[in-house]
């Protein structure tokens, strides 16, 4: 299966380097470059890609705005890019419904991973500095904000709560395998599972839900821990004959 992939970048050097280096790729096809955030949300309606390479800072319409606008309309993903190390800028692309989060300096193995794995329907919680910022970030709400918050988990089972509570931890399917003593189908069943019953489109909405509804609490060393019982509503008892 081919990867359709738009690039967007306003320096058309940049942009014409990364279309390079995927268009290289024996699965993947560059259908369009744009230059603008207007211009890559047009060609994604048109042309319907499966991953959007979108620069964050462009002129008119920047990344993240075309990213809302890709996100809410259509079933593309979106990896983002930038020079730019800032928190702000990682914040916001992940609240407006981006996969990734990539620097300019990316290597080039490092762009091609990311396009397959974000097509692929995952995505990139790599570097493990993207993970500390959302844990800073999204441990910002006021206790009462997170108990509201965790309302919300109350339709997950006790195992699919277990499964988001690895999720925000980073660990992969087989990594939460091991640690629920099933297979790694069953896995994939309870994450497609929380996604479902949540509302989320991949994992790095699902490790920013569990930040937020208090499932875990950022430790001093920036690595996710789980919250107290008092911070996390009691999941209802689920009967794990089915594995």
């Amino acid at each position: 299966m081919t990867i359709r992939v738009v690039v967007a970048d306003d320096q058309e050097l940049v942009r014409s380097g990364f279309a390079m280096i995927l268009a290289a790729q024996p699965d993947i096809e560059v259908v369009a470059e744009a230059g603008d955030g207007a211009a890559a949300v047009d060609a994604v309606r048109r042309l319907a890609p499966d991953v959007a390479l979108l620069d964050i800072r462009m002129p008119g319409t920047d990344g993240i705005e075309a990213c809302r606008a890709i996100s809410a309309e259509t079933g593309c993903r979106t990896v983002m890019l930038t020079t730019f190390d800032s928190d702000d800028y990682v914040y916001e692309a992940l609240h407006a419904g981006a996969s990734g989060f990539l620097l300019k300096d990316v290597r080039r193995d490092d762009l091609v991973h990311a396009v397959r794995v974000v097509a692929a329907g995952d995505s990139l919680l790599a570097p493990s500095v993207a993970r500390r910022l959302i844990a800073d970030y999204t441990s910002r709400p006021a206790a009462s904000a997170v108990s509201s918050s965790a309302a919300r988990l109350d339709v997950l089972t006790a195992r699919e709560r277990e499964t988001l509570l690895h999720l925000a931890r980073g660990l992969s399917n087989a990594e939460i395998a091991a640690a629920l003593v099933v297979s790694e189908h069953t896995v994939k069943t309870h994450v497609g599972h929380v996604l479902s019953k949540l509302g989320l489109r991949d994992r790095i909405q699902a490790v920013i839900c569990a930040y937020e509804c208090g499932v875990v609490t950022p430790s001093p060393e920036g690595q996710p821990s789980p919250a107290s019982p008092a911070q996390v509503r009691k999941a209802p008892v689920e009967d794990r004959s089915a594995g």
